[in-house]
């Protein structure tokens, strides 16, 4: 008889983007190739440079060995100058860790920080793969509701009120997936507090960083050392474009920096090698590069919101890479909308039951790869979907 495997992973939710992908499947074509909104991977290709400076790390034999566990220096130093730039304090590079992505980032620090049993307060919509990652380890998750007539963002004096002593932690995504909102510096702050009265840890994640709409720094908590109970994450993969090459980052204070360092050993060991070579230069010098790619998104939003206006679809909450927009079908899941329209008009969109709790009335869009004419198309799509829904009915 076969062995039973984990019941905790048994237990966690399917991979959203996976189960979704299989829909387009049932797509006939009929209007054009699919339109894959689903995951957030950038549209654009990276800087031609660094993809030599890729390509020639890739060439040096020496890079074919293990490497520091806690990621090349020379890209820990840099990524700690550039953080020191963007939040004005002065940081111990020791406190840097490079990961194989921000979701590496993320189950390392979940690992380093939580046990079995512990609860975290997890802002809902969520990021699947977080909660995810806490199933699977039985880390218990209460979810904080974040409303749109609120923008979106999470009520402090609601996690004050859920926050017993069985929460450890609480994880602010900001700019967030799956809604785009942009938490403002006084809140976070506000969090902050409620984390240190409470002996909590603060989970920052990051990853969207570069694509935020105000110019200040993200937040106010690192204006001298970085704080002993806040962790920061980050992907170059948004920023620079890269991934496939799979690279994110750690911040917290160098007395964390042991204890990630097991979990990243036996994860790990080391993130790949060519891309850490490469990407301390593109830290240094791609700041222009990076900004137009931001502008880039930004103008997708643009054009999102004008080709949707008057639609019936709502868009409740857009910014970063991401739209999470109401469908006009109440009383229907959102996994059947989002089925039907990767089935029926090669739509492909993440339903917003992948997000929490009452979410069956959003589906999640990614920004990047939406152009005038792609806008325009959708815009027809979700027409045709609409004139189609009317046949069933009638």
């Amino acid at each position: 008889m076969m062995p039973e495997p984990n019941p905790l992973v048994v237990a966690t939710a399917e991979p959203a983007i996976l189960e979704a992908r299989s829909w387009l499947d049932r797509y006939d074509g009929a209007l054009g190739l699919p339109m894959d909104l689903s995951q957030a991977g950038p549209p654009f290709p990276p800087d031609s440079e660094l993809l030599a400076r890729i390509a020639a790390a890739a060439a040096d034999p020496d890079t074919a060995r293990y490497g520091p566990v806690r990621g090349e220096s020379s890209l820990r130093i840099a990524y700690r100058d550039h953080l020191q730039t963007l939040y004005g304090g002065d940081f111990d590079p020791e406190g840097v860790t490079i990961t194989a992505g921000c979701n590496q980032a993320f189950f390392i620090v979940a690992l380093a920080l939580l046990q079995r049993g512990d609860a975290v307060l997890l802002p809902s919509p969520w990021y699947f793969n977080h909660k995810m990652t806490f199933d699977m380890l039985g880390i218990n998750v209460r979810p904080l509701p974040c409303r749109p007539e609120a923008g979106y963002l999470p009520d402090v004096e609601e996690a004050a009120a859920a926050m017993d002593q069985g929460v450890r932690a609480v994880v602010l995504v900001t700019p967030n997936n799956p809604t785009g909102a942009e938490y403002p510096t006084e809140l976070i702050a506000q969090f902050h507090d409620l984390c240190r009265r409470r002996g909590a840890w603060l989970i920052v994640d990051d990853t969207y960083r570069d694509f935020r709409r105000t110019p200040h720094a993200p937040h106010s908590l690192a204006t001298r050392a970085w704080p002993e109970d806040v962790i920061g994450l980050y992907s170059f993969s948004k920023g620079y474009a890269v991934p496939g090459h799979r690279l994110g980052a750690i911040m917290a204070s160098a007395s964390l920096a042991p204890q990630i360092l097991k979990v990243q050993d036996c994860v790990q060991i080391c993130a790949g090698r060519p891309i850490q070579i490469a990407m301390t230069w593109g830290v240094q010098k791609l700041d222009g590069w990076r900004d137009a790619r931001r502008d880039q998104v930004f103008a997708a939003s643009t054009r999102l919101t004008d080709a949707l206006r008057g639609s019936g679809w709502t868009v409740d909450g857009i910014g970063a890479y991401f739209a999470y927009l109401r469908h006009p079908y109440p009383g229907t899941s959102a996994s059947a909308i989002s089925a039907g329209l990767a089935t029926q008009v090669g739509v492909l969109t993440i339903p917003g039951g992948s997000f929490g709790p009452h979410q069956d009335g959003h589906l999640r869009l990614s920004l990047p790869s939406i152009t005038s004419a792609r806008a325009a198309d959708l815009r027809s799509r979700l027409s045709a979907f609409d004139s189609l829904q009317r046949v069933h009915t009638a």
